[in-house]
């Protein structure tokens, strides 16, 4: 299914320009961030207007470009805390025309040095508890208190004057060759998101929109932040450990109208909470993305809630693209329809057959179009990869899908083993490189397991090397140690060996089958 593109933005254009100037012109003094902590039993927080946060971050550029360590282009990678200086570093970073590389706090000393090296960060803002064994030769550390101090420098700078194709932002993301790959953002894709302004969330200045990630998460960063300030609306985050209560809490505190989230956490406020208890009148719709929405999780919401949930099918490299939305009807079992303004394909997934588009529901690879100004550059010094992905006129991400007759995508998962992991995708072989240096290990493979209908997790299939000393315990406390939360197995399963194709190759979709054999 193809459409109209949209049109292309303008040559020069700045993404934090985009996300701020006008709303300083039009709404100064209007809440443009709320970001909420815990204090007591209630909630305190920060809020900034537009204005205020503009004249910040533009203290900040300022004070950046005056230690003369860093020429436009140049990465800053942000491991610090889920705070404040958090985002305004971020946006800061575009504002002057440098690459802001954002990464969990939740990564190894080991991951982030990984992530520092690979990327030739220039510069690297770290918290004290975050710090790293070794930092290169070079590469100028930003403290809290410097960073903090950022916002009074004397000077107020100016929005650099990018190009549109310039590189705005560098994530890094799970890859198919065991180390993460970075994903190298333009400027556009501020201009690119809007599809998905009413082809899913379905915003005006009038909103508030809740969302439930963290700032080194671009589904936070993107629907968090962008995509309310591109319309005006006012952003509420939350800072801290939440509880099980938090999220309706906070509906109900700050009168969200939109509130955004991965299944898991939509999943863990109906298991934990009667949500009858709260106020969530002021609540329009809810809003899914990250990893597929179970029908009946979105079942359980409507009869609990009486809204509805509009699910979005996206990729790290480009945003969402498919979608339900009060214009779009849902479809159970289908994330929606691509958005007006994307050009969407299924291509065999074959590529000795070519590079048109399928009939109707035929299952192939899903594809959009070169021309989208949403779609990433391309991957940091990854040429090979990009080799992978690029057909022609079209960039597949991995997917497998299928669009019925009236223009429904219907997705069938992904076409390689990354795993889904509260909406991050997460390379097995990532995983197994770093858990293949316990000792008593002899072989390991991983995947993703279901263990119900609405919930799945990470297990580790292990062939031990003795299997009279083998410590599940053991193997899961050094897989904490050398990997992100999220990229821990949950499970250890001992297997006598692993399954393999006749030509030797881990059979992966064969591993679920040890897992329900073993209890």
């Amino acid at each position: 299914m193809t459409s109209t593109l949209l049109p292309p933005p303008p040559k020069q254009f700045n993404l934090a320009h985009w996300c701020l100037a006008e709303n300083v012109r039009l709404r100064g003094d209007k809440t443009a961030m709320i970001l909420a902590h815990l204090d007591g039993a209630g909630f305190a927080d920060e809020r900034w207007s537009f204005r205020e946060f503009e004249d910040c971050i533009l203290r900040m550029a300022a004070g950046l470009k005056a230690t003369g360590n860093l020429q436009r282009g140049d990465r800053v990678m942000l491991r610090l805390e889920n705070g404040i200086d958090y985002c305004l570093l971020f946006f800061a970073c575009l504002a002057a025309g440098y690459v802001p590389l954002p990464s969990s706090s939740q990564l190894t000393a080991e991951e982030a040095a990984f992530l520092l090296s690979d990327s030739g960060a220039r510069a690297i803002a770290m918290a004290d508890g975050l710090a790293l064994d070794e930092v290169p030769g070079g590469v100028q550390i930003l403290t809290p208190s410097m960073v903090h101090d950022l916002r009074t420098h004397t000077d107020r700078g100016d929005y650099a004057n990018t190009a549109a194709n310039d590189p705005a932002f560098l994530i890094y993301t799970s890859g198919t060759t065991g180390r993460p790959k970075g994903v190298q953002h333009a400027h556009r894709t501020g201009w690119g998101r809007q599809p998905m302004y009413d082809g899913w969330i379905n915003h005006n200045d009038r909103d508030v929109m809740l969302h439930a990630g963290r700032f080194n998460w671009t589904y936070t960063l993107g629907v968090g932040l962008f995509d309310p300030w591109a319309r005006g609306a006012t952003a509420v985050l939350f800072n801290g450990e939440a509880d099980k209560s938090i999220w309706p809490r906070m509906i109900e505190a700050y009168g969200a109208t939109l509130f955004a989230a991965v299944p898991g956490v939509y999943r863990q406020m109906m298991k934990y909470n009667d949500l009858a208890d709260f106020d969530l009148s002021s609540l329009r719709h809810a809003l899914v993305s990250g990893e597929a929405l179970p029908p009946a999780l979105r079942d359980q919401w409507r009869s609990e809630t009486g809204l509805e949930m509009y699910e979005a099918l996206g990729m790290s490299e480009f945003s969402t693209y498919v979608s339900s939305s009060p214009r779009v009807p849902v479809r159970v079992g289908s994330p929606g329809r691509p958005q007006v303004g994307r050009r969407i394909a299924v291509l065999s997934r074959d590529v000795a057959d070519g590079n048109d588009p399928l009939p109707v529901d035929e299952i192939g690879m899903l594809a959009v179009h070169r021309g989208e100004a949403g779609l990433m550059l391309g991957y940091w010094n990854r040429p090979e990869e990009d080799a992978l992905v690029y057909r022609g006129d079209w960039f597949c991400g991995g997917d497998l899908a299928a669009i019925d007759a009236d223009g429904y995508l219907w997705y069938h998962g992904r076409n390689d083993d990354l795993m889904n992991a509260m909406g991050y995708r997460v390379s097995p072989l990532e995983v197994e490189h770093a858990m293949s240096a316990h000792p008593d290990i002899g072989e390991i493979a991983v995947t993703e397991v279901r263990i119900s209908d609405q919930v799945s997790i990470i297990c580790a299939f292990v062939v031990p090397k003795d299997a009279d000393q083998a410590d599940a315990n053991s193997i899961l406390n050094f897989a904490h140690e050398h990997l992100a939360k999220y990229k821990c197995p949950r499970e250890v399963i001992f297997i006598d060996a692993l399954p393999r194709t006749a030509n030797g190759k881990v059979r992966r979709k064969s591993l679920p089958d040890f897992h329900g054999a073993s209890r």
